[in-house]
């Protein structure tokens, strides 16, 4: 069978894959394509194959992040597949072809590639070996929200129980924001956790842009409040039944923080998840298993299992990514 390699595909068509796909998400969408094409020092590639019955056998969406522009820049570039690609019966021939040819295009656009699993790819990993991608362990921790409240609650260890009920004592009040109104707030306090923890963000525009792009049906912003005074705010995103974390804001100060606003706002979110038709939530997230990793430990106490899915990474520019190490280390120093 001959294969042919596409950068464009008509949006309902690759929307229709995506979605009946059955490792299918969001990442993957014709609409986060248009958010990164939108997005300042990001750029997207695509890449699609297709047989002789012009059959769509595989996508797959990546993203080239810089934390600047010009020169400076391409020392900060990579290249991330977020869940992808996403091949039609697992087909290891097409999944071949997409990581050659996408191989071409990124060698010069970006450092190194990460792909960011969303699933177990067991047998295709050789296929990953073959094209250079180096597997690491990474884990996940994904929590089932095919139950009742009470199920729920049972799965949560004592010092989260300890620190819900202090929440509910202090009046904190979980709530769906609207997505209008809770960006810039939502930003100032991502901003300011993210610059607390020396790590870098996207500019405002990307969350923007998700907000014009993404339907609202799938993205979501969750909030707590003390009185009028958000606490914290997260940007989740729900598809085909998953409900997933994606960046969060908390303001640490200490007379809120004292409150345990933390404990009570995830315990609302996996209810709301429950209570709102979703069957998994995702952490998006739990670290290397080599390594002590204390938000684990957190995540963990709110029950879930660990699944080790990895990620493959391919370094397309050694040198310059020696050059990258050492510049971020410097960045984070004058941080401090």
């Amino acid at each position: 069978m001959k294969y042919k390699i596409v950068t464009k595909l008509a949006k309902n068509r690759w929307s229709s894959f995506v979605e009946n796909h059955t490792n299918g998400n969001i990442f993957q969408t014709p609409e986060m394509y248009k958010v990164y094409q939108k997005t300042k020092n990001y750029e997207p590639i695509f890449l699609a194959v297709i047989d002789n019955d012009d059959t769509i056998l595989g996508v797959m969406l990546a993203v080239i992040q810089k934390e600047y522009s010009g020169i400076i820049g391409s020392l900060t570039a990579r290249s991330i597949i977020f869940g992808g690609p996403l091949i039609k019966d697992e087909n290891i021939e097409v999944l071949d072809v997409v990581l050659k040819e996408y191989s071409t295009i990124a060698k010069s656009k970006a450092i190194y590639s990460q792909f960011r699993n969303f699933w177990d790819w067991q047998e295709p990993k050789n296929i990953f070996s073959k094209n250079g991608f180096e597997y690491e362990e990474h884990l996940n921790i994904l929590v089932d929200l095919n139950k009742s409240e009470d199920e729920l609650w049972k799965d949560v260890k004592k010092s989260r129980k300890e620190g819900i009920r202090k929440a509910i004592r202090d009046d904190l009040q979980f709530s769906v924001a609207n997505n209008d109104e809770i960006l810039p707030t939502f930003y100032g306090l991502l901003k300011e956790t993210y610059s607390n923890a020396k790590l870098p963000y996207p500019d405002f525009d990307f969350f923007n842009n998700l907000q014009k792009l993404i339907p609202t049906n799938t993205i979501k912003y969750f909030t707590l409040k003390k009185e009028n005074n958000i606490i914290i705010a997260l940007l989740a995103y729900v598809y085909k039944g998953c409900l997933s974390a994606f960046y969060i804001g908390i303001n640490r100060e200490e007379k809120y923080f004292k409150m345990r606003p933390v404990d009570l706002f995830y315990w609302e979110l996996l209810k709301w998840g429950s209570e709102n038709n979703c069957e998994i939530y995702d952490w998006l997230g739990a670290g290397k298993p080599d390594k002590e990793y204390g938000v684990r430990k957190f995540k963990l106490q709110f029950g879930g299992k660990i699944v080790n899915y990895g990620r493959f990474e391919k370094i397309h520019k050694p040198i310059l990514l020696k050059i990258a190490k050492f510049g971020f280390m410097f960045w984070k120093g004058l941080k401090r």
